[in-house]
């Protein structure tokens, strides 16, 4: 999955740097992902830690870390995906609003794919409801359903825009795949709550913060995996098909530094990693004030080459080496 901000490239650096600061045996620790995303840093310490709290904000990304870090234990899932695959598309909310021919003419899914996201979709809730399949079942086969739609999306990257054509990779043929989990003995903690508000009430030893760093708000950036996901009804906004959204004050100038230092004080975990690089919004130095306050810290840095789309560059994908911090406090008791 193409995603803004992803740690894929940056989870072994972010790892053996936990391990150089707190311990390699992380067996009796609580590790806490606040602003998942995709799930993937809480993933890589899924096996290692006593517990992975997992969180964010958009629904989308609950559905993935529900999946990939609640979802532990085994269970059936072939008969279901072939089922999925096998069903014949049909007219329906994505189709009508979000693919080729349909009424509102935005280009995010072929017609072929859009009937299928909707039969899929709608399959998955009438099991869901008639109890043919486990809460954990359900979260698997919609997260299945998210990562086979982002493969086959007509768009650049993100979801602000759709292109013009269908793409090639576009017109392939949906097809779900199983998300599969790592399992493990031990049970995880998955939320989808503000971060802020999540803060005050939990508490462990290893806290990960990935928080926005610029003013792309997620809630636009990645709406129709939201709609995919929640499948409610709604009336979509605009020539892109917006969803309603609330907009994160880390992405604001003017309250990201108040945002974020709340949210440290409130913070019940001795050691505290950020993520953040030096295209962000808050500052180095700010950043060193704020951690200065409750505790000792220190600061990692690693460069790598990331991916981003450019208009400049007709959205093609274009590499950009950027600088990544990693900032470690541990806050004083």
């Amino acid at each position: 999955m193409n995603y803004i901000g992803s740690k894929n490239k940056l989870s072994d650096f972010i790892k053996q740097t936990v391990y150089e600061v707190v311990d390699k045996d992380l067996s009796n620790k609580t590790f806490c992902d606040l602003f998942a995303g995709t799930g993937i840093v809480g993933r890589h310490f899924k096996s290692e830690t006593k517990k992975v709290i997992s969180n964010d904000f958009e629904f989308y990304s609950y559905v993935l870390n529900r999946n990939y870090i609640g979802n532990h234990q085994n269970f059936d899932y072939e008969d279901l995906i072939n089922e999925l695959n096998s069903l014949e598309g049909k007219s329906g909310f994505i189709c009508d609003e979000y693919s080729e021919n349909g009424k509102s003419e935005r280009l995010y899914f072929s017609e072929e794919n859009g009937k299928k996201i909707d039969a899929v979709r709608q399959k998955i809730e009438e099991w869901k409801i008639s109890g043919k399949i486990t809460e954990d079942q359900y979260y698997f086969l919609l997260c299945s359903l998210l990562k086979a739609a982002d493969k086959v999306a007509n768009t650049a990257s993100v979801y602000g825009a759709y292109l013009k054509q269908i793409k090639k990779s576009a017109q392939k043929k949906l097809e779900i795949v199983p998300s599969v989990f790592e399992f493990t003995e031990n049970s995880h903690d998955v939320y989808n709550e503000d971060s802020n508000s999540l803060i005050q009430k939990i508490a462990g030893d290893i806290l990960y913060l990935d928080p926005p760093y610029n003013a792309r708000q997620y809630g636009a950036n990645y709406h129709l995996l939201n709609t995919i996901a929640k499948y409610d009804n709604f009336s979509p906004k605009g020539k892109t098909g917006l969803r309603d959204y609330q907009k994160s004050k880390y992405c604001s100038k003017p309250e990201v530094l108040k945002t974020f230092e709340d949210l440290i004080k409130n913070a019940k975990f001795r050691h505290i990693f950020l993520s953040y690089n030096n295209e962000g919004l808050m500052a180095d130095s700010d950043i060193k004030k704020i951690l200065s306050k409750f505790g000792k810290y220190d600061i990692f840095t690693t460069e790598y080459q990331r991916f981003r789309a450019d208009k400049e560059d007709n959205r093609n994908h274009k590499a950009s080496k950027t600088t990544e911090f990693l900032y470690y406090l541990e806050k004083a008791e």
